[in-house]
């Protein structure tokens, strides 16, 4: 198993030297980049919201993790467990009444194929 590890000589403060903090034109930005319109008082919570989880993140990088082998599974350090997978087989047929069900619950669709709208400038 290979494992990431940091330099001997590095911590994690080196990366995160200063407080991640979003202003209220950072969460517009976000908001624009993902077609999400917020009103001024949503703007403020989510920027409230936004920075309490990179306030977490902060916290979770200051933790010494040196010498701690990653988990596969949260039980792996007690038990031997082995992740099944299931197989990658057919699980239904694809028919042409099966399409167009599928196709009925999209907002627009042409020659059998779902369209979305552009989201790349």
């Amino acid at each position: 198993m290979h494992t990431a590890r940091f330099p001997s000589s590095a911590t994690p403060s080196i990366f995160f030297r200063y407080s991640m903090a979003l202003n209220e034109q950072d969460v517009a930005r976000i908001a624009r980049l993902a077609r999400i319109e917020l009103t001024p008082d949503q703007r403020g919570r989510a920027q409230a919201e936004l920075n309490g989880i990179l306030h977490l993140i902060e916290r979770l990088q200051a933790v010494d993790t040196q010498g701690v082998e990653p988990l596969a599974h949260p039980l792996s350090a007690h038990e031997d467990i082995t992740l099944r997978l299931r197989e990658d087989a057919v699980s239904e047929q694809a028919t042409e009444a099966r399409r167009a069900e599928l196709l009925a619950n999209a907002p627009e669709s042409a020659n059998g194929l779902f369209l979305v709208p552009k989201v790349i400038e």
